[in-house]
C-alpha cells in the first residue's frame, strides 16, 4: 500500500520539471515562428510591398490555429478517456515532426509555391499538436496534488515564459551575430533546429511519469459530447477569462516586429525586451500561481486584467513618444509583470471550472478557441489595426477590448459557478 501511494505521489520538483520542459520546448517552436517572422516573410512570401510579405506571414501563422480546436477535441478526448501521460507524448511527438519540416523546407525562390504551403502545413500540424497538449498537461499536474493546484498549474505558463526566454536568446544570439542576410539566408533556419530537443524530452517524460490516479467514476465515455451537451457556458466562460493573458502573451511575440516596423528600432533591441519581459514572467508566475492558492483567485485576476485595461494606452503613447531601447524594455516589463499576476492563477480557475472526467477536453476546447481567436490572429490584427488607421497605438485598442472581455468573464465565474 505504502508503495502504491508512492507511485501515486511523485515528487512535485519531478512533476514540474518533466512537465514544464516539455511544455516550454513545445511552445518554443511556436513562438520562434513570430519573433522571425520578418526573416520568414522573405523566404517563403516574397512580395514587392514589405508590409504584404508580412502580412502573410503573420497571416500563415494565425490560419494555423484553426487546427488547434481539432488537436483538442481529439488529444483532449483521448486524455480523458484513456491517458494524460499518453495523449502528452503524442502532442510532443507531432511537434518534432512540424519543427523539422520548417527546418527543411526550400525557399519560394527554390520551390515556388510549395515553399510557402509546404510552412502552411507544417504549421497546422503545430496547431493540431499545441492543441491537445494544454489541456491533458494541465490536468495531469492538477490531479497529483489538488490541494496546491494554483502552484502547479501555473507551470504551464511559467514554462511558456521559459520557451519565450529560450527563443529571445536566440533571437538576440543570432541577430548580434550574423548580418541580415545571413540571417534571412540560412540564419533564421537554427532556432527551429535547436526545437528539435523536444523529442527525447518526449520521451523522458513518457518513461519517468506515470498517470496521475483517477476513480472509475470519474471517467467519462464521451467527454466530448458531454462538454458540447451540457458544459457549453463553461467553456465559454473559460474562453473569456483567457483571452486577455493570450493577447497580451502574443503581444510580446509581436513586439520585436513593432520594435522595427513602427518605433525604428533594431531587432536586437526587440528581442532584449522580451527576453526581459519572459524572465520576469518565468519567475513572478509560480509565486502568483502559489498566492492564489492562498486568496480568492477571481480577485486576484480582476486586479490583474483591471491594472491591465488602464495600462495599455498610456504604455503605447509613452513608446511613440520615446522610441528608446530603455522605454521599450521598460513597458515589457510593466506588462509582462501585470499579465504574470493574471496568468499564475488562470490555469488552476480553467481546471476549476470543470469535473474531472472533462477536465482535459473541457479545458483543452476552451484554450484552443481562445488562443487562436485571440492570441494567434493577434499580431496579425495588430499590424491590420495599424495600416487601417494609421496610429502606432491601435494595438492598445485591441488590448483594451480583450480585457473587457476577460473582466466579464471574472464576474460571471463568480456568480455562476462559486469560483473563489
Amino acid at each position: 500500500m505504502d508503495a502504491a501511494i508512492a507511485k501515486a505521489k511523485p515528487s512535485l520538483t519531478h512533476l514540474i520539471v518533466a512537465t514544464s520542459v516539455g511544455n516550454a520546448l513545445e511552445w518554443y517552436d511556436i513562438v520562434i515562428y513570430g519573433y522571425f517572422a520578418l526573416a520568414i516573410s522573405k523566404v517563403f512570401f516574397p512580395s514587392g510591398d514589405p508590409t504584404t510579405g508580412l502580412m502573410l506571414a503573420l497571416g500563415t501563422f494565425a490560419i494555423s490555429y484553426l487546427a488547434r480546436p481539432l488537436g483538442a477535441i481529439v488529444l483532449g478526448d483521448y486524455a480523458d478517456r484513456v491517458s494524460r501521460k499518453r495523449s502528452m507524448l503524442i502532442s510532443i511527438l507531432l511537434m518534432v515532426l512540424a519543427t523539422a519540416m520548417i527546418v527543411a523546407m526550400p525557399g519560394y525562390a527554390a520551390i515556388g509555391v510549395a515553399a510557402p504551403v509546404g510552412v502552411l502545413v507544417a504549421r497546422l500540424v503545430q496547431g493540431f499538436s499545441a492543441g491537445g497538449e494544454f489541456g491533458s498537461s494541465t490536468a495531469f499536474l492538477v490531479e497529483h496534488a489538488p490541494e496546491r493546484r494554483g502552484f502547479l498549474a501555473s507551470w504551464q505558463f511559467a514554462s511558456q515564459g521559459l520557451s519565450a526566454v529560450l527563443a529571445s536568446l536566440m533571437g538576440v544570439t543570432i541577430s548580434v551575430w550574423m548580418p541580415t542576410s545571413t540571417l534571412v539566408a540560412w540564419g533564421w533556419r537554427l532556432p527551429f533546429a535547436v526545437g528539435l530537443l523536444v523529442g527525447p524530452v518526449g520521451l523522458w517524460i513518457l518513461y519517468s511519469l506515470h498517470e496521475p490516479p483517477r476513480r472509475p467514476a470519474e471517467r467519462v465515455h464521451s467527454p466530448l459530447a458531454v462538454v458540447l451537451g451540457s458544459q457549453k457556458m463553461r467553456v465559454l466562460v473559460a474562453i473569456g477569462a483567457l483571452i486577455a493573458s493570450t493577447s497580451v502573451n502574443y503581444l510580446l511575440v509581436y513586439i520585436p516586429t513593432y520594435a522595427v516596423t513602427q518605433l525604428g528600432l533594431t531587432s536586437t533591441v526587440g528581442f532584449i525586451s522580451t527576453l526581459s519581459g519572459s524572465i520576469l514572467l518565468s519567475v513572478v508566475t509560480p509565486c502568483a500561481g502559489a498566492f492564489s492558492d492562498r486568496v480568492s483567485r477571481t480577485k486576484l485576476m480582476l486586479v490583474a486584467a483591471c491594472v491591465m485595461l488602464v495600462s495599455f494606452y498610456p504604455c503605447f503613447a509613452l513608446l511613440v513618444a520615446h522610441p528608446a531601447a530603455v522605454t521599450l524594455i521598460g513597458v515589457v516589463l510593466w506588462l509582462a509583470f501585470v499579465k504574470s499576476i493574471y496568468y499564475g492563477a488562470l490555469p488552476a480557475l480553467m481546471a476549476e471550472l470543470f469535473p474531472t472526467g472533462t477536465r482535459a477536453t473541457g479545458m483543452a476546447l476552451a484554450y484552443n478557441i481562445g488562443v487562436p481567436l485571440f492570441g494567434g490572429f493577434g499580431p496579425f490584427v495588430m499590424v491590420w489595426l495599424t495600416n487601417v488607421t494609421g496610429s502606432k497605438l491601435a494595438p492598445s485598442y485591441y488590448l483594451m477590448a480583450v480585457s473587457l472581455l476577460s473582466i466579464a468573464a471574472l464576474i460571471a465565474a463568480r456568480r455562476h459557478y462559486r469560483l473563489r
